[in-house]
């Protein structure tokens, strides 16, 4: 029985925009995500409706309806063809294209990699990593920031996950990342048939093969000399209940689904960050503050985070106004009723995190950069899912904790000896595709302290 507040059903499309001919709206969105999505929410509310080519699309605004979704009534929802069709070409059916028992399988097998104990012995490693990238600093020169941060971060999963140091093969995973996400802002990558050999397809898979020729060979010298503790050497090792091992294309779309997402979205927030502080410089002056005070010039470890809270909320108001990961995809299994609407089996259903974490009803001046508002009495007011940089339920980033880590030693290690400087005219312009990636690089001086 109805309570009197809920709607009723209706299994009429939701207001949304009018879409092109044949395209609908994939080139307002290819030409202008952020906007796109963001005037979505603002003209027609918590929830929006379009048709595409592909079927109907609806856009969840409101905490509570993507919570029924990526929570409540996750069992019900699968990545869909929207998600697989993006990355499928890059990460085959690795954990975070997976379904079912299949996922369930291989995310029990690398989650010993992520356990606290384990992400504890991470640290020292990350801060190594990162004071030996500061020592090829020069005192006021111009260094590509997220660059930097794209070669650091990879060192660091690559040691952590899979023990191997990679150094040799940065610029090709570099090259590979940077070509794939290019072409997946294609529009013909969106809108023809995957049989088409789109240039964007065909970049793709020159992509994929640049990435095979590095992640085939840590396979190869894993096999040859197993570890005890990483990643490659856990599922070379693993056999299902007929006494089947993995075969090595499994292994190999496992290990670039963690190598990429390992390292991508720490990178992305650090970038983000960095670009934070030099645009308030009362923020940075702050969080320097905080670092002198606990660190007083030593390395940062895992025991002086829960002294270092200014330099989390830092992290975490970066991730708030730009979150690496600005959406989510799902699609029903079945039939769901969210907010009065029926939403059809096979839709895609949108959920942003650019959206919802700029959203005023839930954080006051949401555009302003102020890492202050992350106070206890904020995050019990909000809505559960008012902030999910990691998403939520089931699906969360199975690597969040390490994230999270990296990210706040990281940031430490760096601002206790370097003041980062924005190049006159330096913009943040962002493209959206599995991540929001920043398309031309971030140029900053760099100031020893």
């Amino acid at each position: 029985m109805m309570s009197s507040d809920t709607p009723p059903v209706t299994d009429e499309m939701p207001p949304g925009p009018d879409g092109l001919p044949v395209v609908g709206n994939y080139p307002s969105y290819i030409r202008e995500p952020f906007e796109f999505m963001t005037r979505n929410a603002r003209e027609y509310g918590d929830i929006v409706g379009w048709e595409e080519r592909n079927g109907p699309v609806y856009q969840l605004n409101h905490p509570d309806h993507i919570e029924q979704v990526l929570v409540q009534n996750n069992q019900n929802y699968v990545k869909g063809d929207a998600f697989q069709s993006t990355l499928g070409p890059i990460t085959g059916s690795g954990i975070l294209n997976s379904e079912g028992a299949i996922w369930r399988r291989n995310r029990h097998l690398i989650q010993p990699a992520f356990h606290p104990n384990r992400i504890e012995e991470y640290s020292e490693m990350m801060t190594g990593y990162t004071e030996e990238m500061l020592e090829t600093w020069s005192d006021g020169e111009t260094r590509e920031i997220h660059e930097d941060m794209m070669t650091v971060t990879l060192k660091i999963v690559s040691r952590a996950l899979f023990g191997v140091d990679i150094d040799d093969h940065v610029e090709d995973i570099g090259e590979a990342l940077e070509s794939f996400m290019e072409a997946s802002e294609s529009l013909s990558h969106y809108v023809l048939p995957e049989e088409i050999p789109t240039p964007s397809r065909k970049q793709i898979q020159g992509a994929r093969e640049q990435l095979d020729d590095v992640v085939y060979e840590l396979i190869e010298d894993r096999r040859a000399n197993p570890g005890e503790q990483d990643v490659i050497s856990m599922l070379l090792d693993v056999t299902d209940d007929d006494g089947n091992t993995l075969s090595t294309e499994q292994i190999r779309d496992e290990v670039v689904t963690l190598l990429l997402a390992g390292h991508e979205t720490t990178a992305l927030s650090l970038s983000f960050t960095a670009y934070a502080l030099a645009r308030h410089p009362e923020a940075e002056a702050k969080l320097v503050e905080e670092l002198d005070e606990v660190l007083d010039g030593r390395t940062p470890t895992m025991s002086d985070l829960s002294e270092l809270t200014y330099t989390e909320q830092v992290v975490k108001e970066s991730m708030r106004l730009y979150p690496p990961v600005p959406g989510i995809v799902r699609e029903p299994v079945k039939p769901d009723i969210i907010g009065g609407y029926e939403i059809p089996a096979g839709a895609t259903v949108r959920m942003h995190q650019w959206v919802v974490h700029r959203d005023e009803r839930w954080y006051d001046d949401p555009l302003a950069f102020e890492p202050e508002r992350w106070t206890d009495d904020l995050e019990q007011s909000i809505p559960k899912l008012a902030y999910f940089p990691f998403a939520a339920g089931p699906r969360r980033c199975i690597g969040d904790r390490f994230a999270m880590l990296e990210a706040r030693l990281l940031l430490a290690t760096i601002y206790q000896k370097y003041h980062l400087e924005l190049t006159p005219g330096t913009e943040l312009d962002l493209m959206a595709t599995v991540t929001a990636r920043p398309k031309s690089e971030i140029e900053m001086t760099v100031e020893r302290r």
